[in-house]
């Protein structure tokens, strides 16, 4: 029986570059071309395939190590294998042939079996697995639809889709993390302090939300210069004296518009059925308030059946009981959209986390003025930027492009005088 030793090949001026998987397994039969590990650098992510063929006799390598050009990832126990498996052949393909894919109701947890019958390991490309890390995913649960049981990002979705909520998994998917090889403390001094409680008790749900729903976030930018104009010229009819309303009523107000026009913003996936989607007729919209024990989210309830100064007024009381920690609890659920909004503090642009279950987050920026062309000549407008992240089992790239188009002319200079004060 000859051995014969699978080296990493030519992978250009990459050292030392990550194995994020292993695609194989000690007894098992390869053929030539057939993936073995998957490497990972700051650029791309690439699978490294056999240049032999033949039973692993040994693997070398394991997730987490760093590889170059010319190291040993495995040895083959190479003639004797070839003929084995050439005997064994039409056995595998006869049970290959009976293997049924069965399509998942409410929980998927049939795999398709690759072409080494008595592996578990799907076969896909490393854009797909990655797609699949970025959600949580375990791609080895994934039914794959194309040749061979192959997996595509079109089958991680259906199979996100297709998990019910349950935030218990988060708790369970911790066990399986990755512990660090040396200490903190093993490189300098250090300092432990308990997270805060909000920090904690949101992260769950961050996580959850994350690793459950497919986000996608369309940023754009708004300009508000006539409602900034408007807003900055209210006064008290009686004293005189200017009335401070903050923007992010107008926003609140403008939102509430659109999420009339768009009812899908305004909706739940059904937990127990996700063929199934709830529309809300109510319109309570989440607001995130930053305060010292974490971030929390009170709901304005009715904000369509609110004026400007109220919803303005409302905001400063709730934002207040957060802060202090009297809010109630049940106020922190049942919204129809977030928004969360760095304006006070800076930044532009950012991906904001769905709240979960609702399917799409407002990220408000800090406006600034800019040079608009319009018209022929540049204009100096208030510019205010957006980021729209979305549920994309619900909403499509081109509704959200729409969207964001009628929030914009909601904030524009021809609705803000339509608002009542």
């Amino acid at each position: 029986m000859s051995e014969t030793e699978v080296k990493v090949p030519n992978i250009g001026d990459f050292k030392d570059v990550e194995v994020i998987e292993v695609l194989v397994s000690e007894d098992q039969i390869i053929k030539k071309n057939d993936p073995l590990i998957t490497i990972e650098s700051d650029k791309s992510s690439v699978e490294i395939p056999s240049n032999f063929e033949g039973k692993i006799k040994t693997l070398k390598i394991k997730v987490g190590d760093k590889i170059s050009e010319g190291d040993l990832i495995l040895t083959l126990d190479s003639k004797s294998q070839i003929n084995e498996a050439a005997e064994k052949k039409p056995e595998i393909e006869k049970e290959f042939r009976k293997i049924k894919v069965i399509k998942p109701e409410i929980e998927q947890t049939t795999k398709i079996q690759n072409r080494n019958t008595s592996h578990d390991i799907s076969y896909a490309s490393p854009k797909a697995r990655k797609f699949a890390r970025e959600l949580g995913v375990d791609i080895n649960q994934v039914v794959g639809s194309e040749k061979d049981g192959r997996v595509i990002e079109d089958d991680i979705k259906r199979f996100v889709s297709s998990k019910p909520k349950n935030i218990d998994k988060v708790k369970e998917n911790k066990s399986n993390k990755i512990k660090n090889e040396f200490e903190h403390s093993d490189f300098g001094e250090i300092e432990i302090k308990d997270i805060p409680r909000v920090k904690k008790l949101s992260s769950t749900y961050l996580i959850n939300s994350w690793t459950t729903i497919p986000h996608v976030t369309n940023h754009d930018e708004a300009d508000i210069t006539e409602m900034e104009n408007f807003r900055s010229s209210l006064t008290n009819m009686y004293t005189g004296e200017k009335i401070k309303i903050t923007p992010l009523a107008f926003i609140i107000k403008a939102l509430v518009v659109s999420l009339k026009k768009f009812p899908s913003f305004n909706s739940s996936i059904d937990e127990i059925d996700t063929g199934k989607m709830t529309l809300k007729k109510y319109f309570h919209i989440g607001i995130a308030v930053d305060t010292p024990n974490g971030l929390m989210v009170p709901k304005i309830r009715n904000a369509n059946n609110k004026k400007i100064s109220l919803l303005s007024n409302e905001l400063k009381e709730v934002s207040e009981l957060c802060r202090n920690l009297k809010i109630d609890k049940k106020e922190l659920f049942g919204g129809s959209m977030t928004i969360t909004s760095l304006g006070g503090i800076g930044g532009s642009f950012f991906t904001p986390i769905i709240n979960y279950p609702e399917v799409a987050i407002l990220g408000v920026g800090k406006s600034q003025k800019k040079q608009i062309f319009i018209n022929g000549k540049f204009q100096t407008r208030i510019m205010l930027p957006i980021s729209l992240s979305y549920d994309h089992r619900i909403i499509d790239g081109a509704e959200a492009a729409r969207f964001n188009n009628d929030l914009k002319e909601n904030l524009g200079k021809n609705f803000a005088y339509k608002l009542a004060v």
